[in-house]
């Protein structure tokens, strides 16, 4: 059905939302009041530059009357405010209590609701929401013939196959929206969406139920004035995702699992549990199947269905790989037919660029490993790699990092903190920021090193960051060197001041540094 200024209000008012509806001196709660109440709108937007004719405006964030300027002329049909400017446009305005709330309600009825024509399967945590989320839809892939959608902090896939970098870990509500209806339209039955903190924080999914949930792990991140002002809210916008599905996966050694059991337990949430080892109680775990690691046994309920060889390296993403089973299994796949076995095939070839590539120096013997970890808990995962795979061989490390400006003011510690007894080279450089000097998260993260054999060094170019250790280790041939670069991955640009800055890429560094294209 269509969306009208007539639907719009009543859907608004059945949630709880819309205060009036003002045009000029006419306020009033029935739409029928207003001249055109029953015309269908034919865009809706949040970007006043997009405004044509029949357009249905969101006014959200820190709008501005000024931003309406002439858009009378332009074709605006109405909007949606937290605020009356009826003095800047002649269009009706839906005066509501929460405008990103309406706006998430507002879209999936715009778009003809395609959440109810889609799987939808929500993953959040700490760490790892990423690779289980490329992990699962190459498992839901494998189950439906291709036919899995993806949201995720690198890329958006809306045909099962082709990839598109995305901006933010959780797409704004009527982005998603409309994401979702190209996926359905496109034949899609499910969608893997990661689900950020923010996304509860801001309501990005208000309103979205989830088929399926899984919640992997939590640890203290993201906490900052402009984010989350304690651990505490941190964890509760991320349970937030346990009121709003159908169904619960959940990490089994998570910290606070008892809580979130118990959060399942009030919306009468089944929960399947998963874990890494052979020693858990959890539904579904992964266990290595051999000395070196390079397999893994994929049991559910204590009987085997098959073997793994992921390509992405780390114990920790046969964790995420238990995770991408326990979902499919909650989403309603059977584990004992051959078509769903043969599915953990598909897991095995995934790479997700920036995460964990290795590329090795043609002229000496150093290993480069790009990766996105930016917190205590991901570089501590990182570290504990490093150490099991060459950790015999008694490597030089060094880690070039920064940390993000303006926010998760607790990852500049904990970096350092994780890394300084592990390392021999700590180079800090250039990450995102707003409008905090680069400068000062640098020293913030030099004054957090209590570690006084640790050698460090501040660079704030990242190139030549990445270049002059490669340098200096190319001066040791014999020895191993292990450089780890970390917090960008595969990204194309920095975010300054607002901004996106266009940026080389850690791996094209490592890649042109090592001679290798």
């Amino acid at each position: 059905m269509a969306l009208t200024l007539e639907s719009a209000a009543r859907l608004l008012d059945r949630h709880g939302l819309l205060r009036e509806i003002i045009r000029g001196d006419v306020w009033t709660l029935d739409p029928h009041d207003i001249k055109g109440f029953d015309e269908p709108f034919s865009a809706i937007t949040y970007d006043t530059r997009k405004v044509e004719p029949g357009t249905f405006l969101c006014c959200k964030g820190r709008f501005k009357a000024e931003y309406l300027q002439g858009i009378d002329e332009r074709g605006l049909a109405a909007y949606v405010s937290e605020n009356d400017f009826s003095d800047a446009t002649q269009a009706p305005g839906l005066i509501v209590d929460d405008v990103r709330k309406a706006m998430a309600l507002l879209s999936a009825e715009f778009y003809g609701r395609p959440q109810d024509q889609l799987k939808v399967v929500g993953i959040t945590g700490t760490k790892g929401k990423t690779t289980t989320a490329y992990l699962t839809q190459a498992m839901l892939n494998g189950c439906s013939g291709g036919k899995c959608a993806l949201f995720s902090s690198v890329d958006n896939c809306l045909d099962g196959h082709t990839y598109v970098e995305s901006d933010l870990t959780t797409p704004e509500s009527m982005d998603a929206f409309r994401m979702m209806r190209e996926a359905v339209d496109n034949g899609m039955e499910y969608l893997v969406m990661e689900v950020s903190s923010q996304a509860y924080k801001v309501d990005r999914v208000f309103g979205l139920t989830f088929d399926v949930a899984a919640f992997l792990n939590i640890s203290p991140d993201h906490i900052s004035p402009i984010e989350h002002p304690t651990f505490e809210d941190y964890l509760h916008c991320k349970r937030q995702i346990v009121k709003n599905c159908r169904a619960l996966v959940l990490g089994a050694d998570c910290a606070r699992a008892d809580l979130i059991r118990q959060d399942a337990r009030h919306t009468s949430v089944p929960v399947t549990t998963f874990a890494l080892g052979g020693d858990s109680m959890a539904d579904v775990m992964a266990a290595p199947a051999n000395d070196d690691h390079s397999r893994f046994s994929i049991v559910i309920d204590g009987t085997s269905i098959g073997e793994l060889s992921l390509t992405l390296d780390g114990d920790f993403n046969y964790a995420n790989a238990a995770a991408a089973v326990a979902i499919a299994r909650a989403a309603g796949f059977d584990f004992g037919s051959a078509q769903a076995k043969d599915a953990l095939r598909e897991m095995e070839p995934v790479r997700i660029a920036g995460r964990m590539e290795h590329f090795k120096d043609t002229r000496s013997n150093t290993i480069a490993i790009v990766d996105y970890a930016h917190n205590y808990a991901s570089v501590t995962a990182l570290l504990d790699y490093v150490d099991q795979r060459y950790g015999s061989e008694k490597p030089e490390i060094t880690l070039i990092t920064g940390s993000a400006g303006n926010k998760a003011y607790d990852r500049r510690a904990e970096i350092v903190h994780a890394a300084q007894d592990r390392i021999d080279h700590l180079v800090l450089t250039f990450e995102d920021t707003d409008d905090e000097p680069v400068e000062q998260v640098c020293a913030d993260m030099n004054d957090s090193v209590t570690n006084p054999q640790l050698d460090v060094k501040t660079i704030l170019d990242r190139a030549e960051a990445v270049e002059t250790t490669v340098s200096r280790d190319r001066k040791d041939p014999e020895h191993l060197h292990i450089i780890l670069i970390i917090g960008k991955g595969n990204e194309r640009w920095f975010k300054d001041h607002g901004k996106h800055i266009p940026y080389e890429g850690d791996d094209r560094i490592v890649e042109r540094v090592f001679r290798l294209k």
